[in-house]
């Protein structure tokens, strides 16, 4: 898997590339946790080119979202292809997290 970051106003655009899961999870959780202990609390995931995420892959997501939420951040998502959708939905995680469909919708209101 491949991060890659950038920025927009305020908030860090992380595009992950590549499956999220129990190989790459200790890699992507490090690159969220520098992320956050840079002063980074808002943080929208580009998931356009995630191809697979495991249960490993949702508890990073769980870990950073909590982390960002105790710093008055956030953590919202876009770009979810149907593989991807349907283990958020599978696990609840849809009820959990923020997920828009564009990347304009998920900066929105930031």
């Amino acid at each position: 898997m491949e991060i890659h970051d950038r920025v927009a106003g305020e908030v860090t655009i992380v595009q992950l590339d590549g499956n999220l899961d129990t190989n790459t999870a200790p890699d992507a959780q490090a690159h969220f946790d520098g992320l956050a202990d840079g002063g980074h609390t808002l943080i929208v995931v580009d998931f356009g080119t995630l191809n697979y995420i495991s249960s490993a892959g949702l508890r990073v997501l769980l870990a950073t979202a909590k982390k960002l939420k105790g710093m008055g951040g956030q953590l919202r998502m876009f770009g979810l292809n149907d593989t991807v959708h349907e283990v958020f939905e599978i696990s609840g995680f849809s009820t959990i997290f923020s997920v828009f469909a564009t990347e304009a919708e998920a900066l929105e209101g930031f």
